[in-house]
């Protein structure tokens, strides 16, 4: 684990990103800096994450976590809570995905997708719920479409959004009487690196962009206290015809 550091203690609300080099980690963190927020963010890539953070400047941590390791997590987001005072808002985005037909697939490429996916998040969660408890936080679980939707090749993927999507829906149950919201936000096609995917401008230009999940966060960050939208899907307005 390295931990590239900007952080002072500080008593403003704070927020811990998982999968935040780059895409829509990323520019979640940039708005909820731009809204106040001291951030932690994650990346099992070191060099990129500390890059990231210097650029984030003041009120930054960079870390390099990886979220299939359950201990590592919990160090992390103890020393979060550490750096900062507490912890307000949990976004849960780290994920990778591996494509193929089922009977291709391999084993080691299912547990990569399900431990970190599926796994991750419910670790992220797990080592996250005493401090959300405190604040009366927010988690965030980023999932898919793909999480009510089985394409062909998609079988670790689906498996893991399907499980995420469950998983969200018994956290919203099992945490409301600690005062912890709950929202799975679900896009569809966003220009990001994800899958070895290059984002271009021109060509990704009709897909959801990373901002824009990020505005959607804050957004949801500002509903009325007594209003949850607990599962948000998001498809580009525009999309190719077929």
């Amino acid at each position: 684990m390295t931990d590239s550091s900007n952080s002072t203690s500080s008593t403003k609300k704070s927020a811990f990103i998982t999968g935040a080099s780059k895409g829509i980690g990323l520019s979640v963190a940039r708005a909820l800096i731009a809204d106040g927020y001291a951030v932690t963010i994650t990346s099992r890539n070191a060099a990129e994450i500390a890059q990231v953070a210097t650029e984030l400047g003041a009120g930054t941590r960079g870390v390099a976590c990886d979220v299939k390791d359950p201990a590592a997590v919990q160090a992390e987001v103890d020393a979060h809570v550490q750096a900062f005072g507490g912890l307000d808002v949990l976004f849960v985005n780290a994920g990778v995905g591996h494509f193929g037909n089922i009977a291709d697939l391999s084993i080691q490429q299912w547990q990569d997708v399900i431990d970190t996916n599926l796994s991750g998040a419910f670790y992220t969660v797990k080592a996250a719920i005493p401090a959300l408890s405190k604040s009366g936080g927010y988690i965030f679980t980023l999932s898919s479409l793909a999480g009510k939707n089985p394409l062909p090749g998609g079988g670790a993927y689906n498996a893991s959004k399907f499980g995420l999507n469950g998983l969200s829906e018994v956290m919203n149950l099992d945490l409301r009487d600690r005062g912890i919201k709950v929202t799975q936000i679900m896009p569809g096609s966003v220009a990001t690196h994800f899958a070895g995917h290059t984002p271009d401008a021109e060509k990704d230009a009709w897909k959801i962009q990373p901002e824009d999940l990020a505005q959607l966060t804050v957004d949801l960050l500002h509903m009325p206290e007594r209003t949850l939208p607990s599962r948000v899907e998001v498809r580009p307005s525009r999309p190719p015809k077929k």
